[in-house]
């Protein structure tokens, strides 16, 4: 099955820009060895000029949809790999035109430019020849070399195949429907601001611009086609934030039951960027809210988005699971801990994720996971809840971290709640675990709740 473009247009590159095709290509390149190399997508993007940012962001996003295609096509048309820039336009541009029916240009004009993109570079020049020859044999043989590589579990499903395996172990029902969601761009969804206004008037004011969207969840809005957030009625008032339909759960599952009449207590322990921090003061106008993280910069980040909101917290650079640290010894009401993980169930939003995770990630960041509930816990009061998630479907870092710590944790209860999040789209023909939030990332969540301590025995 062949994911539907959604979104952008795959002719989005050119549109508005008169830089040539192989400049573009020339930039997505080098933002493919730079993610060899460690870095991130979002950054790398980031640090485009703006003439080159448009193009380099669409193609750059589908070459890291396609990448285990594109490697593995490279693997047949040469005998070893090339130094790593030529190899990272070679792959480049077969990720780009493999399958024509996803091709932004034709295939003809995709490797001319990639060649020409080549010759202009210093570090690619010596190897233009070679990049010429491979990609024209693909051209001849395609067909076979695409059949042939239909077989690889990497290049059908275009994921590192210790991902694939570890997907499969953990969903065995549904794994292929998650490694199918992640080649599908995702839709632009916004959560719309209860304190400003509420679904039915903001799809109004939506439709007054002519943008067409429908309601997902409680406060949803999802966008048929993403548009700039400049252009969306009242952001910048704080009318609407742009949140993911699962990652909107986050706020009402924590204070479910709670009395938000009262000056509540809650800690948003791992708070950057601030989305589910503006969410809880949504429902929660009266709560005093601790918003931490490690880092001053995603701290400056939170408070940005709370300006932006109309609201105040209390913003601290500090690190979670060092608790002597900031804490006044006032328990909390409410804990919200989205933990660090692999980000596995976001990759149709970054499709580089994949490519920087290593196996041994899923272990380590295990280990984190369990190093904050453990310094957390401690910090809530008797009958107090603890929301922890991640945006993860590997087991490790959801179920199986929530097991463990239930087994060393006798105080703590188990409440109703969504456990994972199967990623979803709807080009995919699957059981719908959760039928009022559209499509929506994979995330994972289980709502604790800390009971008086059992007296005698």
């Amino acid at each position: 099955m062949k994911p539907e473009r959604k979104g952008l247009s795959p002719a989005a590159p050119a549109a508005g820009t008169s830089l040539p095709l192989w400049r573009l290509l020339q930039a997505t390149a080098q933002v493919l060895t730079s993610v060899r190399q460690g870095r991130s997508l979002t950054a790398l993007l980031e640090a485009q000029s703006p003439a080159l940012r448009p193009g380099v962001q669409a193609l750059s996003f589908q070459v890291m949809r396609w990448l285990g295609r594109a490697q593995a096509l490279r693997d047949q048309l040469a005998k070893k790999a090339p130094p790593p820039a030529a190899d990272a336009l070679l792959c480049t541009a077969l990720a780009l035109c493999w399958d024509e029916a996803l091709a932004p240009y034709t295939s003809f004009t995709l490797v001319d430019q990639a060649v020409q993109a080549a010759r202009q570079h210093k570090d690619t020049r010596a190897q233009a020849p070679f990049i010429n020859a491979c990609l024209r044999r693909f051209l001849r043989e395609r067909e076979a070399l695409v059949g042939f590589t239909d077989a690889l579990p990497q290049a059908r499903w275009n994921h590192p195949n210790w991902w694939i395996e570890q997907v499969q172990a953990d969903h065995p029902d549904a794994w292929a429907q998650i490694l199918e969601a992640s080649q599908v761009p995702a839709p632009m969804c916004l959560r719309v601001n209860a304190l400003q206004s509420d679904v039915p008037h903001y799809l109004a004011q939506l439709r007054e611009v002519n943008l067409k969207a429908h309601a997902v969840g409680t406060s949803g809005v999802e966008l048929d086609h993403a548009v700039p957030v400049q252009q969306l009625p009242g952001f910048a008032e704080g009318r609407v934030s742009v949140q993911d339909a699962a990652a909107q759960m986050a706020a009402p599952l924590l204070l479910q039951g709670m009395d938000c009449q009262t000056p509540l207590r809650i800690l948003d322990a791992c708070a950057a960027p601030g989305g589910k921090t503006g969410h809880v003061l949504e429902l929660c106008p009266t709560a005093q809210v601790l918003a931490l993280d490690v880092d001053p910069a995603r701290c400056e980040r939170i408070q940005h988005n709370l300006t932006r909101l109309q609201m105040q917290a209390q913003v601290v650079s500090a690190d979670a699971s060092q608790p002597a640290q900031w804490w006044d010894q006032i328990p909390f009401d409410a804990i919200l801990l989205d933990a660090p993980c692999t980000a596995s169930g976001i990759g149709r939003r970054h499709p580089d994720v994949r490519w920087l995770r290593r196996e041994t990630d899923v272990r380590q960041l295990a280990k984190i996971q369990a190093q904050l509930l453990a310094a957390l816990w401690p910090l809530l009061r008797v009958g107090g809840q603890m929301l922890y998630c991640t945006c993860s479907i590997f087991r490790a870092e959801g179920q199986g971290q929530i097991q463990t710590f239930l087994q060393h944790n006798t105080d703590a209860v188990l409440m109703p709640s969504p456990g994972h999040l199967i990623p979803q789209n709807r080009q995919i023909d699957a059981p719908v675990q959760d039928n009022q939030a559209g499509e929506h990332d994979g995330f994972y969540y289980a709502l604790l709740q800390k009971r008086p301590p059992v007296v005698g025995g």
